[in-house]
């Protein structure tokens, strides 16, 4: 019986990776130099899979040592502006509604920092609808380890048969997979072009199906 349903953040609820890169190649262009979308989408939705720095590849590439902080406060500033203009995607709204409606719980688990999604969550006027809410700051590891999805799980105190995880991110469907939850992925623009070995079912939006539809495609 579904209890619970588990929302991704950043990319899930609001499109914050797609300006996140644009943001990045925006800086590698000045450059004259590109970043590979399977470089960075190693570290889309967890840095636990992989060491790569965006920085680091850039010097590699330029043979230069750079100024860090400089490019730092530069590409957060157009990253921020473009994240604030982003709306919800589509379908999430509608699906904590039909959620809300069938008394099953609402739940958040993320590998961003919790001043991050909260306040993004509060602007969105959304933070009030979780019941629980996980974020870096709860965990020791971030996804793909399965520790966020696992402390969501147990502040429910459910078992992973008894969830659905919706994810962006391979990492976040590895996360899922290995806390032994069900996944829906649901890519954005950026991560349709990455592999999602691991999930249950695989939708273009989450406004695809109604909730009814999408447990009736998962067999629960």
């Amino acid at each position: 019986m579904l209890k619970a349903l588990i929302f991704d953040f950043d990319g899930l609820i609001l499109d914050t990776e797609m300006p996140d890169y644009q943001s990045w190649q925006t800086v590698y262009a000045l450059f004259e130099q590109s970043l590979p979308i399977e470089l960075w989408g190693q570290i889309v939705g967890g840095t636990g899979a992989s060491d790569f720095d965006p920085h680091t590849y850039l010097e590699q590439l330029t043979d230069q040592t750079l100024d860090r902080e400089e490019i730092w406060l530069d590409r957060r500033k157009q990253y921020l502006d473009q994240v604030a203009n982003q709306p919800i995607l589509p379908g999430v709204t509608e699906m904590m509604n039909a959620a809300e409606k069938m008394k099953v719980k609402l739940g958040l688990a993320s590998s961003s920092p919790a001043n991050w999604v909260h306040g993004h969550l509060q602007r969105l006027e959304l933070f009030h609808r979780f019941h629980v809410i996980k974020t870096a700051d709860d965990v020791v590891k971030t996804k793909p380890d399965p520790e966020l999805f696992n402390s969501v799980l147990n502040a429910f105190d459910i078992s992973g048969n008894e969830a659905i995880v919706f994810e962006d991110s391979p990492n976040g469907v590895l996360a899922a997979h290995a806390a032994g939850i069900p996944s829906v992925a649901i890519p954005n623009e950026l991560t349709a072009q990455l592999e999602f070995e691991h999930a249950s079912l695989r939708l273009n939006s989450m406004a695809d199906y109604s909730l009814v539809e999408m447990l009736e495609k998962l067999d629960i």
